[in-house]
């Protein structure tokens, strides 16, 4: 019986770490929005349009490097000095600090056919792992800062198409606004949205005391800040302005990880500091002040590879779209690939105290279990389809492209309605009490054993986090090494 009950709760645990995606399709609604959006477009020029747009955000990337290594040697030379480093001649003054790149009709026409369904399904890969991480989670008003042409918006409304009642955009730029207005024409059920330039006008348009947004999301835009005082101002208004949940979305690069983990430690740190002052002078049982991280990381401690010459980040790959396959080229001139891989850096916190929770596999002995015990990851991805099982659409735009045995559709497109239902999570959530463990990286397959690098809290009721490597061998264990086998890149590991 206590086998029994033993193999019943590491099944629930192995269908319950599965968070990654093989390969995510677009959905049908997405991509007719963009071809249509695209046909009022001059699409002699696209391609040089995009190969721009590429090149403009490689610029702003080493701009922003050296604006920060010629800060650091100013420092180090004179320490007393103030550091006033001068805008570079492409940049222009924001609402939210220096931001390397203005978008303008052909750069968001560019973006909008290379980049959106990248994003896209990066936004929907993580807000898929809020929703299952947190089942009592139902956003309905929501905040996007950077909001560009809605991109995180249209992930939002496919995770919580019933839910959402209330919509604030933020974002600068004109042409986004107008792309984002232009892809959301012909929606149905769409909440009340509205569209802001800067932080600042939505203060002053909404009331004090309903300035709190369930979910507020700022993806793919802290990058462009180059100051560090700026992104911290930032992102403590935009923690000010979320009532549960708030996620940060950066490109999987050395620097997108870096500026992830510094808005990561000084949430944290500030979250930590009104707590403990809340507890010696108001309400010591309060439990809306602090916050935790809900993903990726198991724990709230120091990052484990802040010191290190490793960087945390994950990939979603996704199946290119008929407009991304016009107009982008490959680097070495030859075919473009059917698929293209999404490196993204991301965190997600939740106000309130980390549940202190069991680990998920306490007193089970895992020796004892059978070896016929195995868990059909395909069967429990379909709790997690986006239409209930319903049938891929096809149109003249969509045709599959043979992209590896590895590649496992786990999406099947509706209709292109807006009346998609809910998705339902049949198998357990994983807690937040600090037992999983997050697989940083790519595991190794190697013969009779995988390895596997793992983010995992210290012990038990702490905080600390550490990195190590788990190797699992078929001799000693075959069902923990089929189930390792199965892992991707960034699910979790109970073990």
């Amino acid at each position: 019986m206590a086998q029994a009950l033993g193999q019943e709760t590491v099944k629930k645990a192995l269908a319950a770490a599965r968070q990654s995606d093989a390969i995510s399709i677009v959905p049908l609604r997405l991509r007719r929005s963009i071809k249509r959006f695209l046909r009022e477009k001059e699409s002699t020029r696209m391609h040089r349009n995009v190969l721009m747009l590429s090149e403009s955000l490689c610029n702003v990337k080493r701009a922003n490097l050296a604006i920060a290594e010629q800060a650091s040697r100013e420092l180090i030379d004179d320490p007393l000095k103030e550091v006033d480093i001068q805008s570079r001649r492409w940049k222009i003054r924001s609402s939210y600090g220096d931001i390397g790149l203005s978008y303008r009709e052909d750069e968001t026409a560019a973006y909008v056919a290379s980049r959106m369904p990248a994003v896209f399904s990066a936004c929907r890969r993580i807000l898929r792992e809020v929703r299952r991480r947190l089942p009592d989670f139902c956003p309905s008003k929501v905040l996007d800062f950077g909001a560009g042409p809605g991109t995180a918006f249209w992930a939002i409304r496919d995770v919580w198409p019933r839910s959402i009642d209330h919509v604030n955009l933020v974002e600068p730029s004109k042409s986004m606004q107008r792309a984002c207005q232009s892809l959301l024409q012909n929606s149905k059920n769409l909440p009340l949205i509205r569209s802001y330039d800067n932080l600042q006008a939505l203060s002053r348009d909404i009331d004090k005391n309903e300035r709190g947004h369930d979910l507020v999301i700022a993806s793919y835009v802290l990058g462009e800040i180059p100051s560090l005082r700026d992104r911290v101002t930032v992102v403590r208004q935009l923690w000010s302005l979320t009532k549960d949940v708030l996620i940060i979305v950066e490109p999987g690069t050395p620097q997108g990880s870096k500026t992830i983990c510094q808005m990561r430690s000084h949430i944290l740190w500030m979250s930590k500091r009104k707590s403990l002052k809340a507890e010696r002078a108001i309400d010591p049982d309060s439990s809306t002040d602090g916050a935790f991280v809900v993903a990726p990381c198991p724990h709230d401690g120091a990052c484990p590879l802040e010191k290190s010459t490793k960087y945390c980040h994950f990939v979603q790959r996704l199946e290119r779209t008929s407009t991304q396959r016009t107009f982008k080229r490959s680097k070495g001139g030859g075919a473009l690939r059917g698929f293209e891989d999404e490196k993204f850096a991301y965190v997600a916190f939740r106000r309130g105290r980390r549940p202190r929770e069991s680990w998920p596999l306490d007193g089970v002995d895992l020796a004892a279990l059978d070896d016929d015990l195995i868990v059909d990851y395909d069967s429990c991805s379909c709790a997690d389809d986006d239409d209930d099982g319903a049938a891929t659409a096809v149109d003249d735009d969509h045709h599959h492209h043979h992209v590896g045995a590895l590649m496992r559709l786990s999406d099947a497109e509706g209709d292109g309605s807006a009346d998609d239902e809910e998705a339902e999570d049949d198998g357990e959530a994983p807690g937040l009490g600090g037992g999983w463990g997050r697989i940083v990286f790519p595991p190794v397959r190697r013969g009779r054993h995988v390895a596997m690098h793992v983010c995992r809290t210290s012990e038990p009721g702490k905080i600390d986090g550490r990195f190590e490597r788990v190797v699992v061998t078929r001799s000693k264990n075959p069902v923990l090494h089929r189930q390792a086998r199965k892992s991707l890149w960034g699910d979790l590991w109970p073990f």
